[in-house]
């Protein structure tokens, strides 16, 4: 059983049909959402991949070229390529079945509960992501003005003529500072400097990059320090331009908030309209909670995608806990292939 009908469910559903296994019979994708398209369908209609369209791929598929802006895919474009590409390789995904909860049953058999009924299974791959818990932190204070996360912003226009915060430091916060900023007042905080990639390096590097760390440590040899000194933010179009209109400046973060807005330690005050918090989200677990498996940081202790405390159990495409870049469309193929190998060894 695959919870999770997006590109790591995908991914790891191409990997066991290629193993021999028929999709819908020996293996069956559920997925909460009525269309194609994982998290990406759910996402605002200008956000851009941070890697070129030849290296947004899943495996045994090279995502088809087509869109503009040196070939960074928009979100429609990789939910178009999601679509055909459960539908090329007829991976069965049966949708708007969400999963309630996985838990034991008889003679600890692992029992998969949803409103379309109970199913059984050997083993289970949970790849149901992050989208569907943004994460905002706590600050004191309260602010009277509208907030929102970032899985709810939709187009700049939105915020024309407005005073806008952005908080966040990654790549989505400055895409949406570089587009916000054109139509309105914006002020970007973060928790330290931003930092820029060289306008020639973009998620394919950074995945070859990570992979080469990885392959280096499992041999033995010195820590290279991975991506981290390279930078957070690739340079693509929006946002070379924001830098070249001189929009990319952020200050460090508040201490509270306020009615009008946010508060820093040296009692310096921002009033603003809007709050808009591209500050991430946590893994979508609450499925398996009867299991017992999470630890005190609220993640489930993992020997690569395989639950320690319970090996019929495998996790996929949450972040690197999960798997060196599992969490994105070039990086969850590799983390699929040991997965749906380690499952079919022990079938």
């Amino acid at each position: 059983m695959v919870i999770g009908g997006g590109q790591a469910g995908l991914a790891t559903g191409f990997y066991l049909r290629r193993a021999g296994l028929v999709p819908g019979e020996d293996f069956v994708i559920l997925d909460a959402a009525e269309q194609p398209g994982g998290a990406w369908a759910q996402m605002w209609p200008t956000l851009r991949t941070f890697s070129p369209t030849q290296h947004s791929s899943l495996p045994g598929w090279m995502m088809p070229a087509g869109t503009a802006d040196s070939g960074y895919p928009l979100a429609a474009h990789v939910v178009d390529y999601l679509t055909r590409y459960e539908e090329r390789y007829q991976l069965s995904v049966l949708r708007g079945v969400r999963v309630s909860s996985v838990q034991y049953g008889y003679r600890g058999r692992l029992v998969v509960s949803t409103a379309h009924g109970d199913w059984i299974a050997e083993h289970i791959v949970s790849a149901t992501g992050t989208w569907s818990r943004p994460f905002v932190p706590t600050y004191p204070g309260h602010f009277g003005g509208r907030q929102l996360h970032k899985a709810q912003y939709r187009q700049a226009s939105d915020f024309a003529g407005e005073r806008v915060m952005i908080v966040g430091g990654g790549n989505s916060a400055a895409q949406i500072l570089a587009e916000v900023s054109e139509v309105a007042d914006t002020t970007w905080v973060t928790l330290r400097p931003p930092r820029f990639l060289p306008d020639d390096v973009d998620g394919r590097a950074l995945f070859e990059i990570a992979t080469n760390r990885r392959r280096t440590r499992e041999a033995g040899g010195p820590d290279t320090g991975g991506v981290a000194g390279l930078g957070d933010i690739v340079m693509v179009d929006s946002v070379r331009a924001a830098r070249d209109r001189d929009a990319l400046h952020a200050r460090g973060p508040f201490d509270r908030l306020t009615e009008q807005g946010a508060r820093w330690p040296d009692r310096t005050h921002l009033t603003v309209d809007t709050i808009i918090w591209c500050t991430g989200f946590r893994p979508a677990l609450h499925h398996l909670a009867p299991l017992g498996l999470r630890g005190p940081n609220g993640l489930i202790a993992a020997e690569g995608t395989q639950a320690v405390k319970e090996p019929r159990l495998h996790l996929v495409g949450y972040g690197d806990w999960t798997g060196p870049a599992s969490a994105t469309l070039i990086g969850v193929g590799q983390t699929a292939r040991a997965l749906a190998a380690e499952i079919t060894a022990a079938l």
